[in-house]
């Protein structure tokens, strides 16, 4: 019974996603939306990303360099692991996780609002494609601006832990900056974001899904709000094994 319907749903999204993926009717139109939802997903989460970024770095350097206290490792280990810890999966796995519950949660309330009171029907009855009208600007927009979220937390988690070497006695500045300069490979940029667009895809999609799919009033938007967040996570923690296994062979 559980495959049975997970078939089901999983074929109900599909459908879902190729009346999403069509050619919008008027670009002028949709350029416009998809403008606004950069600045709505995508802008308006920069203070979110810098604020967590800014501890995570911070929080990765002091723990790093309260527990690696060997004398065989090298005096710039702790530079070293959190850049690779913040490059390799803070930067796109843990911070689509957060942004899972403000951008998921945002878009499956707002789409099961429009759904509940009737304005999609409206749409409907009017002709217009409403899944690529009210959808594609979303998940065009993020994707779109979710590299510039992740550069700035890369960065930003770097500053974090150059202010601990700076206003502490835990590590020497020098050794820190050493550190993330070390053994520097490139590839983990590139596939910190890779993951990230392909984590905003899940997250827009899975949430304007189970938002526009939503039945009844506004328990039941909560409840999808809810489901949303849950099933963007579980995904975001699936393909990152998935990615993680193709990418760094």
């Amino acid at each position: 019974m559980i495959i049975s319907n997970s078939i089901a749903t999983f074929g109900r999204f599909c459908m879902f996603m190729r009346r999403v993926f069509s050619i919008p009717d008027r670009m002028s139109i949709f350029l416009r939306r998809t403008l606004v939802e950069i600045s709505k997903l995508g802008v308006d989460s920069i203070p979110l990303v810098i604020v967590i970024s800014m501890f995570i770095g911070a929080v990765c350097t002091i723990q790093m360099q309260l527990n690696v206290t060997s004398p065989i490792m090298p005096a710039y280990a702790v530079g070293l692991a959190t850049r690779d810890i913040v490059l390799l999966e803070f930067s796109n796995s843990i911070l689509c996780l957060i942004l899972a519950g403000k951008v998921g949660s945002n878009i499956a309330s707002e789409i099961g609002t429009m759904r509940v009171t009737e304005q999609i029907d409206a749409l409907e009855i009017m002709g217009v494609n409403s899944a690529n009208h009210l959808v594609l600007p979303k998940i065009l927009g993020f994707v779109c601006f979710m590299p510039v979220l992740s550069i700035m937390c890369i960065g930003t988690a770097f500053v974090g832990g150059y202010l601990v070497a700076l206003f502490t006695d835990l590590i020497p500045v020098s050794r820190y900056v050493y550190g993330l300069q070390a053994m520097f490979i490139e590839w983990y940029v590139w596939y910190g974001l890779i993951k990230s667009l392909i984590f905003a895809f899940i997250i827009t999609s899975v949430a304007s899904f189970f938002g526009y799919y939503v039945k009844g009033g506004a328990l039941e938007v909560g409840r999808s709000s809810t489901n949303a967040v849950v099933a963007s996570s579980i995904f975001i923690l699936l393909f990152d094994v998935i990615l993680t296994k193709l990418l760094l062979q």
